[in-house]
């Protein structure tokens, strides 16, 4: 069985496995954008825009894309925002490997080639892998795994790669259901049950935190002359991502830590499903499929990547960080457990939850909500909610009292409603704060980070998208509980402050349509 091993222990920076594999990439790169086996093929694969492939000189403006039958079937299929996010990603890492397996060997290499994996939660490996940021390489010429348009987290060093471990962490891990609620309560481990769904607003635990603020780290911004908007690093959009060799170690990554959740709880399940196991194909609309190395299609289904032990290769380490530390990783965890995304906002009373998966009969009600959208700009911004006393009561009770036998534990969630702009390198790290009675200070606490990888794509209609933006969900039941446990404490109002890592340029015109506080339980 082939085994998938951290990039940062294969002995050195230059060692056989990544040495290969910018072998392969240099052979890949070179081959027609209509070629089924090249490397542009399989970028678009994931997604695709014509501008920014031309602006960045990975397609020249006299270059076709694949014919209307190759382009329909295979390009644009990466699913975000959907419960089908990690077994679509895993098929794609499979059929992946398994090209650069093949190219590898053609180029006298060895045939048991494998993907390796970047555990940037690994303490010391935080940094981009050193094989990825040397322009130089030991074949000679420009490396092949070298990214100019990888601009990094922090704007006054640009293509300095290091993951701000303080803005990401693995709460995705505690959540126990693999469904969510598009109603505005936990979207799930794996996200809200959707038909295929290639840029959904309502991103799954694991794909909002820790996937999408990785994405936007490595990738970064930048500001060109005559055009008044940053523009996105490759792995910074959906739409150049895959044109990156570093995608694939992160996403190897991410499915690495899907088989960790697994592991780590029987209550962790993938969905029973027919619709989820059968995939979007089995409700008439859009098969997964990848070619194989010889151009001929291979077919999958979420139910064949589901079942890990018959997939031939594993991992060398499934313990999520290295050591699980910290508290993001306790049980029951509740301070971000990654961003989500949020849907249609909940408009006040409650709602039944219509997930297709665990969290079924689970109910959403409002507990408070801005009235204006919020401009975010610079260093950031902030808002103040009103919550309405009543529902607050009945939460600060609930959440004393704890869950009846067999019922689900009080959850109290803040929801960024309907995000729009241009800046999805952005990574907001988001504060709320408790007023104090009779002139005590406010108590402000972190709750995690939101990350606006594929904002742009969001904001702007098309393919049946009316422009709607994303929206998120961070878990905020400890600090409210914190909160309504301390005397001198005003549970009538919550203030959120939201901190971009990095300067947000006016220009993005960043917006959240209604950020709201809600509750959900039984």
């Amino acid at each position: 069985m082939a085994m998938r091993r951290n990039v940062w222990e294969l002995g050195n920076d230059w060692a056989p496995p990544i040495l290969w594999y910018a072998r392969a990439v240099a052979a890949l790169r070179p081959k027609g954008l209509t070629d089924r086996t090249s490397w542009r093929f399989w970028a678009g694969m994931h997604g695709y825009h014509q501008g920014l492939w031309e602006f960045y000189k990975y397609k020249a403006t006299t270059e076709e894309v694949p014919a209307g039958a190759d382009f329909d079937r295979y390009w644009l299929q990466c699913q975000h925002g959907s419960w089908y996010f990690l077994p679509w990603h895993r098929g794609y890492l499979i059929g992946f490997e398994k090209l650069i397996r093949s190219t590898v060997k053609s180029l006298g290499g060895p045939d048991d080639w494998t993907l390796p994996y970047w555990n940037y939660f690994k303490p010391g490996q935080s940094a981009l892998p050193p094989a990825f940021g040397s322009k130089n390489w030991p074949d000679g010429g420009t490396n092949p795994l070298f990214v100019e348009e990888r601009w990094g987290p922090d704007p006054r060093h640009p293509g300095r790669v290091v993951i701000p471990l303080q803005a990401v962490n693995l709460d995705a891990l505690t959540i126990s259901e693999f469904t969510g609620v598009a109603s505005g309560g936990d979207p799930g481990f794996g996200g809200v049950d959707t038909g295929f769904e290639h840029n959904g607003g309502v991103h799954g635990d694991i794909e909002g935190q820790p996937h999408d603020q990785v994405h936007g780290f490595v990738g970064g911004e930048k500001m060109f002359p005559g055009n008044p908007r940053p523009l996105p690093g490759l792995m910074s959009a959906p739409q150049t991502a895959g044109l990156d060799p570093i995608f694939w170690l992160h996403h190897a990554n991410i499915d690495r830590l899907w088989e960790v959740w697994k592991r780590r709880d029987p209550r962790n399940q993938d969905p029973k499903s027919p619709s989820w196991q059968d995939g979007p194909a089995s409700l008439g609309q859009h098969s997964f499929v990848v070619p194989l190395p010889d151009g001929t299609p291979w077919e999958f289904t979420p139910g064949k990547m589901s079942d890990f032990a018959n997939l031939e290769y594993t991992y060398d380490d499934y313990t999520p960080a290295g050591a699980e530390t910290g508290a993001g990783m306790a049980a029951g965890a509740s301070s971000g457990s990654g961003p989500g995304a949020a849907g249609p906002a909940v408009t006040g009373g409650s709602a039944m939850a219509q997930a297709g998966g665990g969290a079924q009969g689970s109910v959403v009600e409002l507990v408070g909500a801005t009235r204006q959208p919020l401009s975010i700009a610079g260093n950031g911004a902030q808002a103040s909610i009103d919550l309405d006393a009543t529902m607050s009561a009945k939460v600060a009770g609930k959440i004393a009292a704890g869950p009846a036998p067999g019922a689900r534990a009080e959850k109290v969630l803040l929801n960024l409603e309907n995000v729009r702009g241009y800046s999805d390198a952005t990574v907001l790290q988001i504060y709320v704060q408790f007023p104090g009675k009779s002139g005590t200070p406010a108590v402000e606490q972190p709750v995690g980070s939101i990350g606006l990888f594929g904002v742009t794509k969001a904001t702007e209609p098309e393919d049946g998208h009316v422009g709607n933006g994303l929206s998120y969900v961070l878990n905020i039941t400890k600090a409210f509980a914190d909160a309504a446990n301390t005397v001198n404490t005003d549970l009538s109002q919550i203030g959120v402050r939201l901190e971009p890592v990095a300067p947000v340029q006016p220009s993005a015109d960043v917006k959240v349509g209604r950020i709201s506080i809600v509750r959900q339980g039984g």
